[in-house]
């Protein structure tokens, strides 16, 4: 069976795994060398463990789990950020930590990457706690360990850990019987009762309206979703962290719901319905309700989330969103006339060509720009905005709504570049949190990943401006780079790289990127407080909520 490195990676790759993101370390080297020598395993190197998680969600997103590898303390430490944005949102990522010798570590060793007191494994806790699931793999039960993390991940979708020390990793596999861990499966009592009060519920003839959340994508359900929403005819709405879970083409689908301020026939649609059917468990949270800004009676809510089901309150638990899913499917009646949502408007282009580029301009090019089939990325904050558009046929969307830490859309797109070559990668980013991540750019010319990436230049943290009383602190002001430069600094080659400080400029660029064949970079010059609409609203009523008048200029 080989050594016990050998035998993780191999069992990951059956997982669809084809790529580990991650930097190399003394401690890790034999995890290093099995991924290396593995025949169905790339190693991606990434410039640091940050990048590598954020590499590593993304990847995750599109192919259903990833692998990240760092070395004890120091690697696992820089990754954790990462990992436990991967938990908040429910990613798979197993974090494989080579760390040192249990010689060393039985021996009370003063050695590098620890507090130098001879104690080992007090980081585990705090890496553990970023995951659902941990192990600690030796030769004698690693086999078993592998298939409990497995299928404990896997049940939750969300990230594993996984230490192994560096001779343990490079023992030989005790052989012993591979037992397959139960799945998670609904108690038939319960799940029955939850079906009686659906069918009660859809059964009525009350309004009800679903809501999907992106769980769906996470779990792999979305024709399941489909087939619940066709065949009960219903409509469905989505809020931004669950954009595209199925196609916003598709008939059924209503729009955007972002509380207060979405279109008033979605607001009509989903405030005035009797029960809202919320499949997955979507988040209120404060980016997809614009600061919670809208009037929703929770008790009308039903949420069938990833192993229990809420109505008016009761909770029936565990049942598992796929077989509610299922058994929706086969048992829901469709009304005479199923809804259908009217035609959606095209957006205009707005804004003269020779005009600076301003909020609406660019929004307005960013949804003519954005394809049948493109994977967008889109960074929380200044870029986020970019969820209302509307989105063509087989389009997918990620953005770190949740977890909202700034920094990891590039990173993603990185990963979500290789997981999927031969669909277009967009990446929407603002230059504060591009400026984290940035030196990413370096592994996507080495790999040859072809993103298209725009880069939001105004001058400064956008959202940190918006969510301030004043716009003007200086610690939200950003060191002036020059953006077109970095490509070629960091290596990258035939990338097509442009600056467009006006609509004519970005027109132009975009219709270079569309015809290209590689990656292509584009600095959006723009305003320094045009803020889009997400972050205008929130900036609106933080003026409120300190007393001053909308139309007053801040202060």
């Amino acid at each position: 069976m080989g050594s016990v490195a050998e035998y993780i990676v191999d069992r990951l790759s059956k997982l669809g795994i084809t790529d580990c993101f991650g930097v190399p370390g003394d401690f890790s080297f034999p995890l290093n060398d099995a991924v290396i020598s593995h025949p169905l395993m790339r190693w991606v190197g990434c410039s640091n463990e940050l990048n590598a998680s954020y590499a590593a969600d993304g990847y995750a997103r599109v192919k259903g789990a990833s692998l990240l590898c760092t070395t004890y303390a120091v690697g696992e430490l820089s990754a954790l950020n990462g990992v436990m944005g991967a938990k908040a949102e429910h990613v798979p990522v197993f974090h494989l930590v080579g760390m040192p010798t249990m010689r060393h570590q039985l021996n009370h060793k003063v050695i590098h990457h620890t507090f130098g007191d001879g104690v080992f494994q007090n980081f585990a806790p705090l890496s553990a706690a970023a995951a659902c699931v941990s192990a600690v793999l030796t030769p004698d039960n690693v086999v078993c360990e592998m298939e409990r993390v497995i299928a404990v991940a896997t049940a939750k979708s969300q990230p594993a850990y996984l230490l192994v020390a560096e001779d343990m990793a490079l023992a030989p596999v005790n052989e012993t019987p591979s037992q397959a861990y139960p799945v998670a499966i609904s108690d038939p009592i319960e799940l029955e009762k939850v079906m009686d009060r659906l069918k009660t519920i859809l059964n009525s003839g009350q309004r009800v309206v679903i809501m999907p959340s992106y769980k769906i994508a996470r779990f792999r359900l979305e024709k399941e979703l489909q087939s619940v929403v066709e065949k009960s005819g219903l409509p469905f709405v989505t809020m931004a962290m669950d954009k595209a879970v199925i196609s916003e083409e598709h008939p059924q689908f209503a729009g955007m719901y972002i509380g207060n301020h979405s279109n008033p026939a979605v607001v009509e649609l989903v405030q005035g319905a009797d029960w809202v059917l919320n499949l997955g468990g979507s988040f209120f949270n404060d980016c997809n309700t614009l600061a919670y800004d809208f009037d929703l009676d929770e008790r009308k809510i039903v949420t069938v989330d990833i192993d229990f089901t809420k109505i008016s309150g009761q909770v029936y638990n565990p049942v598992q969103l796929k077989d509610v899913l299922n058994a929706l499917a086969s048992s829901v009646v469709a009304p005479a006339k199923p809804y259908r949502a009217p035609a959606r408007p095209k957006i205009p282009l707005v804004g003269e060509p020779d005009a600076p580029i301003s909020v609406e301009s660019l929004y307005s090019r960013y949804a003519g720009f954005i394809r049948s089939g493109d994977i967008v990325v889109a960074e929380v904050g200044s870029q986020n905005s970019v969820s209302i558009l509307p989105f063509p046929e087989n389009t997918t969307f990620y953005s770190q709504a949740q977890w909202a830490s700034i920094g990891f859309a590039t990173g993603c797109a990185f990963g979500t570049s290789i997981a999927a070559p031969g669909r277009r990668t967009v990446l929407f980013t603002g230059e504060g949190s591009h400026q984290m991540t940035a030196n990413e750019l370096g592994n996507m010319g080495r790999y040859g990943a072809k993103p298209i990436i725009f880069v939001l230049n105004n001058s400064g943290y956008m959202i940190e401006r918006a969510l301030e009383i004043s716009p003007d602190e200086k610690y939200n002001d950003l060191a002036p780079w020059n953006y077109t430069a970095l490509p070629a600094a960091f290596g990258c080659k035939d990338w097509f790289v442009a600056r467009a400080a006006t609509n004519a400029e970005l027109d132009k660029a975009m219709e270079e990127a569309r015809n290209h064949q590689g990656a292509c970079y584009i600095e959006v010059i723009a305003g320094r407080t045009d803020f889009p609409l997400g972050l205008k609203v929130m900036n609106s009523r933080l003026m409120q909520m300190y007393g001053f008048d909308d139309e007053r200029e801040m202060p």
